[in-house]
């Protein structure tokens, strides 16, 4: 195995460790058993736990980038309706096929407030959501402004921990039981359409 896969593998790794066991559970010892690979191959790679930190964090932003080039490569929405399909599939993958990656990002968050090195290596993800966000919202045909883009994407950042979580009576109150509804209601609040005389 070349030594980039085998060190994608153990981030990787690391990843499911972050997702399953939380910051704390993530040890060497750990991610050697979630990658299969023999005792002490990870602390060869990461020889201490700052380093390990750092090279999950790569990786999670290094998967989001090509998440977010394939999005890019993807249709653009043109108009309101194609906005809130993109966007419920975005908070949908949450739950789905992104819940590790997104439950490992945000162990990596509560990390970085003790660790400014860490924050600086995850600010890509959230720094490139706000001009992505933004070219949806002008692609759909919308009003666009820098406010209004912040606080359409900050809205969807703040729905991740509890689609995450999944407290029934938390959804239902924020509206995230109904993904659907709930992106209607956010742009609905930010975008206020004219009404019909």
């Amino acid at each position: 195995m070349a030594n980039r896969d085998r060190r994608d593998l153990l981030r990787d790794g690391a990843i499911g460790v972050l997702a399953e066991a939380g910051g704390r559970g993530l040890t060497h010892r750990a991610v050697d058993a979630a990658a299969e690979v023999p005792d002490g191959t990870t602390k060869n790679y990461f020889p201490s736990r700052d380093a390990l930190l750092r090279a999950v964090a790569e990786r999670i932003v290094e998967l989001y980038q090509a998440a977010a080039r394939r999005a890019a490569a993807g249709a653009t929405p043109t108009s309101r309706e194609a906005l809130i399909a993109m966007l419920r599939g975005l908070l949908e993958d949450v739950a789905g096929p992104g819940r590790p990656r997104l439950q490992a990002y945000l162990e990596l968050q509560a990390e970085a407030t003790r660790r400014p090195w860490l924050a600086a290596v995850l600010d890509p993800i959230a720094a490139a959501d706000l001009p992505g966000f933004a070219h949806a919202q002008r692609a759909a045909g919308l009003p666009v402004t820098p406010q209004r883009a912040a606080t359409v994407t900050l809205a969807l950042h703040a729905a991740i921990p509890h689609l995450l979580v999944g407290g029934p009576e938390t959804l239902a109150a924020t509206g995230l039981d109904d993904l659907d509804g709930f992106v209607r209601g956010v742009l609905a609040t930010v975008y206020p359409e004219p009404e019909v005389r």
